[in-house]
């Protein structure tokens, strides 16, 4: 489908280039454990935020016009499994979002930090008049820890929008990927755990035919 620019601004990029290094190099963390995540915010399905393990998720659907599948999303630790699966609905909260055309989404926002909300919110922006169609496939789900506090996490991931379309909502006109362009895009995402449990995503950024 017709994509929009996705990308960390260059200091969050070299932040979360620096973390995957430490990462892959499997060196210390001296850094702070704790990330700041943004509030809530408004917008259309309700979000509570209790400081609890009980912490309420919100429930985000996806109208059938437009589905997101994900293929082998499952982690054998308990808590990357967490991981994985608020970075599965942070994903389809940013869908969620250009559907309802609404860049302040409440569920994106629940699971974003405030660089994350603001590279979703522009996302969402360049899809103004448009909403998507068709399915995507969520696949290839790579997550690591990042240092010993287990606190903080990348998470790589495919999706394949050869199946996922725009569409125009004055003419009803339809638009894949531009041809040119592989359909295949890797999402490159770092996360953070907040004091209620939930995973937020801190960084994104997008490399079309990464995968």
């Amino acid at each position: 489908m017709a994509r929009r620019a996705l990308t960390t601004t260059a200091a969050a990029f070299a932040a979360t280039a620096a973390l995957l290094l430490t990462a892959c190099g499997g060196g210390d963390d001296s850094s702070s454990d704790d990330i700041k995540g943004a509030d809530s915010g408004s917008g259309s399905p309700s979000a509570s935020a209790s400081a609890a393990s009980g912490t309420k998720r919100p429930v985000i659907k996806l109208p059938d016009s437009f589905q997101a599948k994900f293929d082998s999303w499952t982690n054998s630790d308990p808590e990357l499994q967490t991981a994985l699966n608020d970075g599965k609905e942070r994903l389809r909260a940013s869908y969620a979002a250009i559907i309802a055309g609404d860049p302040q989404y409440s569920a994106l926002a629940f699971y974003s930090g405030q660089s994350a909300m603001s590279t979703g919110a522009a996302w969402v922006k360049g899809y103004k008049g448009l909403t998507i169609i068709g399915e995507v496939k969520v696949y290839d789900p790579r997550i690591t820890y990042l240092g010993n506090s287990k606190k903080r996490a990348t998470l790589f991931y495919c999706v394949d929008e050869s199946k996922g379309y725009s569409k125009d909502l004055k003419t009803g006109e339809t638009a894949g990927t531009p041809k040119g362009e592989s359909p295949r895009v890797q999402y490159r995402t770092s996360l953070g755990k907040q004091a209620d449990g939930v995973w937020k995503t801190m960084t994104v950024e997008t490399q079309p035919g990464g995968c």
